[in-house]
């Protein structure tokens, strides 16, 4: 990912995300940016793919998306993933990162 944050978009149009899992958490949620990446809590243990599917949902309700959006392309067995967002434009994911409101 860029220096500049967590949002990229790829030679092909793809716009990408890339996070940083707390799995575990007793409340799911976003919370924040950090570093170059956003940073979201899940409450499912990382096994069988539960928290991955439990990022997508997070992700996709704080931008105002269906989860099908919203899909892990790469890190699926670490902390740190990078999600494709379909639907959404990079400036438009960048402004909901901003607090300027959902996609």
């Amino acid at each position: 990912m860029p220096a500049g944050g967590p949002v990229r978009v790829t030679r092909e149009g793809l716009v990408e995300l890339a996070v940083l899992v707390s799995a575990g958490s007793s409340r799911a949620g976003i919370r924040g940016v950090h570093g170059d990446a956003l940073k979201v809590a899940v409450h499912s243990a990382p096994e069988r793919g539960k928290a991955n599917n439990e990022v997508e949902e997070v992700v996709a309700e704080w931008i105002g998306m269906a989860s099908g959006c919203v899909s892990v392309v790469s890190g699926r067995t670490s902390r740190r993933k990078i999600l494709r967002i379909d639907g959404i434009t990079g400036p438009a994911l960048a402004g909901c990162l901003t607090g300027r409101g959902k996609a």
